[in-house]
C-alpha cells in the first residue's frame, strides 16, 4: 500500500533538507563576530590548537572533560584553518546535523516531513540560548545521539546487528565528548529492543548478547584513546582528565532549591516550545511520538541533572525532545484552528518559535551597530600583545577569557591554561598544588599578563597576592580596557634597570 502523499519525501523536502544548513548558518551568524562567547568552547579551542602542534589534550592542556569536544576541534581546524570561524562552522554542521538527525527521527516513528523539518527548525532556533550560540559540548553530541535513536526506531521492529552496532559506534563517541550522553544512549537501546520483548519475538540470550555488544561499542572509542594515551605513556592523564576529574566535579553540586530554580529558569528561557509540547500533550493524536518525546526528555534531565550542577548549557539537553514535543504540538493545533489551511499555520508557529531566540540574541548586538563587526575587547587586547610578542612565547592570563591565548599566537605557561582550575574555586578538579603552579608562572616572569579587575574576587586569595605581589614588583601597566563596567588591565614586563658603570 502507498504511503499517503503528505507522508512522502519528494523534491520538496529533499530540497528543505539540502538547505537547512544555510538556514542555520543564517540563524547562527549573529555568533560569528565575536571572539568569546563561552570560557569552555575557549579551552577547547587551546587544547586543539596544541593538538594540531603535538601537545595530546590532557596533557599539554588539561580539562574534566574527556577529548571528544577538543577533538572535534581539531578536525574542524585541521580543514578549516585554526581560526574562530572554523569553530563557528563546527556549530553549524553540529546543529544541522541534529536536524537531520530529528528529520529521521519523527520519520522513523511515522511523522510526516512536515512534522520533521518543523522539529529541525525548531531545534536550530532555539539552540541559540542558554549558551548554544558557543560550541558547547551539549551542540556537539547531540548529532551522535539523535542519530542513534533514529536509528533505534528504524530498527525497533526486528532489532539486528548492524543497527546495534552504529547505534554503539555514535552512542560512544558521544561519551567520548561528554559522559552525560550515557542516558540518552541507554534510551536508545530500550527503543530499539523493548518493542521486540514485547511481542516477544526477542529471545532473552539474544537480548543478553545485544546488551553485552552494545555496552563495548559504547565503551570503544574511550577505551581504543585509552590505548592510544597509555602507548605514549600518558594514561595517568588521560584517567585523570576524562574519569576521576568529573567524579571530583561532581562530588558536590548545587542544593535542590539552586537546581530548582535554575530549572525553572530554564523552562522561562524555553516558554515557547514548552508551551507548544503542552500542546501536544493534550491535542496531539500521534502517541507515539508523544510518548517518544517524554521518555526523551526524562533522559534528558536524567543527563542534566547528573553532573549536579546546573549551568545555563547544560539544559540545551532538553532540546532535541522538546522541539520533537513542539512540533507535534503546533501540528496538532493547526489541524484544529486552521482547517483546510494547515500548513500555513504550521509554518507560521513553528516560524514564530523559531525566530524568536534569534530576535533576543539579535537585539542587544544590533544595538552597537557597526561596532558589531569589530573586534572584541579579548581580540584588541590579544592584537596588542602580538604586535611585541614573539610567537608562540608565553603569557599568562590568570583571570580573563583564554581565547587571547589562541588569538595572540602566544604560548600557553602551564597545563592548565584554564582560569578556574588554576586560580579559581575549582582548582581542586586538577588533583595538584595550583597555588605552586601560579607561583612557578610567575617565577618564569612572561612577557605579558591580563587580569580582569571585575572578577579578582573570584580568584582564591593565594592566588591573588601572588599575582598582586608579581604585578607591583616587575610589571608596568600598559594598557586598560573598559569591557562591560569591566577594567581589563594588560601589564608589560618592565625593561631590565641597565647595570651602573
Amino acid at each position: 500500500m502507498n504511503q499517503p502523499d503528505e507522508n512522502r519525501i519528494g523534491p520538496f523536502w529533499w530540497a528543505a533538507l539540502a538547505a537547512l544548513p544555510v538556514i542555520v548558518f543564517l540563524l547562527r551568524a549573529i555568533g560569528f563576530p565575536p571572539s568569546v562567547m563561552d570560557w569552555d568552547e575557549s579551552l577547547y579551542l587551546l587544547q586543539a590548537r596544541e593538538w594540531l602542534h603535538g601537545g595530546w589534550p590532557l596533557v599539554a592542556v588539561w580539562d574534566m572533560h574527556p577529548i571528544g569536544a577538543p577533538g572535534l576541534f581539531t578536525l574542524a581546524m585541521g580543514i578549516m584553518g585554526e581560526s574562530l570561524f572554523a569553530i563557528r562552522m563546527l556549530g553549524v554542521v553540529a546543529v544541522t546535523a541534529t536536524g537531520w538527525g530529528l528529520f529521521a527521527a519523527v520519520r522513523a516513528a511515522g511523522g510526516a516531513p512536515a512534522l520533521g523539518f518543523a522539529a529541525a527548525l525548531i531545534y536550530a532556533g532555539q539552540s541559540l540560548v542558554l549558551g548554544g550560540l558557543s560550541v558547547n559540548t551539549e551542540i556537539l553530541f547531540a548529532p551522535f545521539t539523535t542519530a542513534a535513536l533514529a536509528l533505534a526506531l528504524r530498527g525497533h521492529k526486528a532489532p539486528g546487528w548492524p543497527s546495534l552496532i552504529a547505534m554503539g559506534l555514535l552512542v560512544g563517541f558521544a561519551l567520548l565528548i561528554k559522559p552525560v550522553a550515557a542516558a540518552e544512549g541507554c534510551l536508545a537501546f530500550l527503543v530499539l529492543v523493548v518493542p521486540a520483548l514485547w511481542r516477544r519475538a526477542l529471545p532473552w540470550r539474544r537480548l543478553a548478547g545485544f546488551a553485552g555488544a552494545y555496552a563495548g561499542l559504547c565503551a570503544l572509542p574511550t577505551l581504543a584513546f585509552g590505548v592510544l594515551y597509555w602507548a605514549a605513556g600518558h594514561l595517568d592523564a588521560y584517567l585523570d582528565g576524562s574519569f576521576y576529574a568529573p567524579f571530583r566535579y561532581s562530588g558536590s553540586g548545587a542544593s535542590l532549591d539552586d537546581a530548582l530554580w535554575h530549572s525553572l529558569g530554564a523552562m522561562v528561557t524555553l516558554l515557547w516550545p514548552f508551551a507548544f509540547a503542552a500542546l501536544a500533550l493534550v491535542f496531539s493524536r500521534r502517541w507515539s511520538l508523544v510518548l517518544l518525546g517524554l521518555a526523551w526528555f526524562a533522559a534528558a534531565t536524567l543527563a542534566v541533572a547528573g553532573p549536579k550542577h546546573f549551568f545555563h548549557h547544560y539544559f540545551l539537553l532538553w532540546l532535541p525532545p522538546l522541539s520533537l514535543l513542539a512540533a507535534a504540538g503546533a501540528l496538532a493545533l493547526a489541524q484544529r484552528i486552521a482547517v483546510g489551511r494547515e500548513k500555513f499555520a504550521l509554518a507560521l508557529m513553528v516560524g514564530f518559535i523559531t525566530l524568536s531566540p534569534w530576535r533576543m540574541e539579535a537585539a542587544p548586538r544590533l544595538w552597537n551597530g557597526a561596532r558589531l563587526f569589530q573586534p572584541d575587547t579579548a581580540a584588541r587586547i590579544a592584537a596588542l600583545i602580538a604586535e611585541e610578542l614573539p610567537p608562540g612565547e608565553a603569557i599568562f592570563v590568570p583571570n580573563y577569557q583564554p581565547v587571547v591565548y589562541f588569538l595572540a599566537h602566544a604560548g600557553i605557561p602551564t597545563r592548565f591554561p584554564f582560569p578556574v582550575h588554576l586560580t579559581g574555586n575549582f582548582a581542586r578538579l586538577a588533583d595538584s598544588s595550583t597555588d605552586n603552579e601560579v607561583q612557578r608562572i610567575l617565577d618564569t616572569h612572561p612577557r605579558f599578563i591580563v587580569v580582569d579587575r571585575g572578577y579578582w574576587d573570584t580568584m582564591r586569595p593565594g592566588a591573588a597576592q601572588a599575582i598582586a605581589a608579581a604585578l607591583d614588583a616587575r610589571y608596568e601597566l600598559a594598557y586598560v580596557f573598559d569591557d562591560d563596567r569591566n577594567r581589563i588591565e594588560l601589564w608589560r614586563l618592565k625593561p631590565p634597570v641597565p647595570e651602573a658603570e
